[in-house]
């Protein structure tokens, strides 16, 4: 007798987006765990953040994107994109509470007792202030750029993640007194937390020094107030991969207008009045849904800064050295021991450096005529790339898959990539239909029985 088919139902199922928002909740509960070291519990506070943006950027947008083009049918978890799309908002608030309760009732104020302390340019002590005022006139004012918006002076096209403060300002014209709003970015060739010369573990804000500069930035007017923002922009690149063209060109082109995409949503510190709320949700074509208020710092990612460097080791769990691993431990030479025997490395629990130096060894190796491998993320660390570039001038025949759609590292990809041609490498910009996630190298040897991969 054959056996029952067992039929599946949505509630079998979790939706996608909402699992990811649980894996994020699970991020920051690090960061709410007392028993985690204190700079520890600030990464994990960022990095939540960060992990944030990248949903907005993507997933978010995806949503907004099916719904606009009139997608209705259910997933395989029962929800229609409207449906998950409210769901997910739901969730976010909930996340974004938690978020920033954190950072107010347990991070800052254990900052604070460590002597890391957050403070605002008015109540830094005379020569603390007086080294603040002279960063900001040489370092900061000249690269300052305030945008007025008026008829004459349409709202400025923000870069997706900048920081920006929208300023309320009040202007007299004749016997008239006219109230103005204005923007001004956050430069981001300066350090976003500034560390106070002399006041030991002290920071500002950027943008809060911006802020209490804004009279010398707006003569002749009087400040009302000003409100940091931030707007978070559709990411994802839309590339037809069918049209027979380049697709390295094709993702310079999309990696050009992710500049521009459009809002998905607007961060915006919590004290700001709902008419300027509403006004800026009106100008980026976003509802009050899209709308987050902040009451804390924005874009915690930007706190990183206070977690490198190689101060407050205390603060700090003991860094982990990986250890070689065992079945290579005693071969210098690498392919004797994988001639000996398979070999499974566990990353990071053993050191990676390992793969590293089978690469590089495989570059130097006379014995060596061919490398071939996929990369996903080419990264910071040019040793893997250095030595494809070696191997050819030691004429080594080299192939390299890059992966020119690895999220948000595209720009690094296609850079390298050229590097690699340039060196004589045969690059391969991925394959149609596909996104080439896995990392595969093949190194080819003659050997006295024949020829071994």
């Amino acid at each position: 007798m054959a056996a029952a088919i067992h039929q599946f139902e949505p509630a079998h199922f979790i939706n996608r987006e909402l699992s990811w928002l649980e894996f994020n909740q699970r991020v920051l509960n690090e960061a709410r765990d007392r028993s985690v070291p204190l700079l520890e519990r600030l990464k994990f506070f960022c990095i939540t953040g960060s992990n944030l943006d990248e949903f907005f950027e993507v997933r978010v947008a995806g949503l907004k994107q099916q719904i606009e083009s009139g997608v209705t049918t259910r997933g395989i978890d029962g929800l229609t994109p409207v449906e998950t799309l409210r769901a997910v908002r739901r969730r976010i608030q909930r996340l974004v509470r938690d978020q920033y309760a954190c950072w107010r009732n347990q991070l800052a104020p254990a900052l604070a007792k460590n002597g890391i302390r957050f403070l605002e340019p008015a109540g830094l002590r005379k020569a603390e202030a007086e080294w603040l005022e002279s960063f900001f006139r040489t370092q900061v004012l000249p690269v300052l750029t305030p945008l007025a918006i008026d008829p004459k002076h349409p709202f400025p096209q923000l870069l997706n993640k900048s920081l920006n403060l929208i300023v309320q300002l009040e202007m007299r014209t004749g016997k008239d007194t006219l109230r103005h709003l204005a923007v001004v970015q956050e430069p981001r060739v300066l350090p976003p937390v500034v560390r106070v010369a002399g006041e030991g573990g002290a920071y500002v804000m950027l943008g809060r020094l911006i802020g209490h500069h804004l009279q010398e930035i707006f003569p002749g007017t009087r400040i009302l107030g000003y409100w940091p923002f931030r707007v978070t922009r559709n990411s994802e690149l839309y590339i037809d991969e069918q049209d027979g063209g380049s697709l390295l060109k094709a993702v310079e082109l999309e990696l050009h207008n992710r500049r521009r995409g459009d809002a998905v949503r607007l961060e915006i510190e919590a004290g700001c009045p709902e008419a300027i709320r509403k006004a800026l949700l009106g100008t980026l074509r976003l509802t009050a849904d899209d709308a987050y208020l902040i009451d804390g710092p924005l874009s915690p990612a930007r706190l990183m800064t206070i977690y490198e460097g190689d101060h407050s080791p205390e603060l700090r769990e003991k860094p982990f050295l990986a250890p070689r691993a065992a079945g290579v431990r005693d071969h210098p030479v690498i392919c004797d021991a994988i001639r000996a025997r398979d070999i499974l490395l566990h990353h990071p629990y053993e050191s990676f450096n390992t793969v590293v130096e089978f690469l590089e060894q495989a570059a130097n190796d006379p014995s060596v005529l061919a490398i071939k491998l996929t990369l996903y993320r080419t990264g910071g660390d040019t040793r893997i790339v250095g030595a494809l570039m070696r191997a050819v001038t030691n004429g080594k025949q080299v192939t390299a898959v890059v992966e020119l759609r690895a999220r948000f590292d595209e720009a690094n990809n296609i850079e390298w990539s050229r590097k690699l041609e340039e060196a004589g490498v045969h690059v391969v910009y991925g394959l149609v239909g596909y996104k080439i996630h896995c990392k595969v190298c093949l190194v080819v040897r003659k050997e006295e029985d024949g020829l071994r991969r």
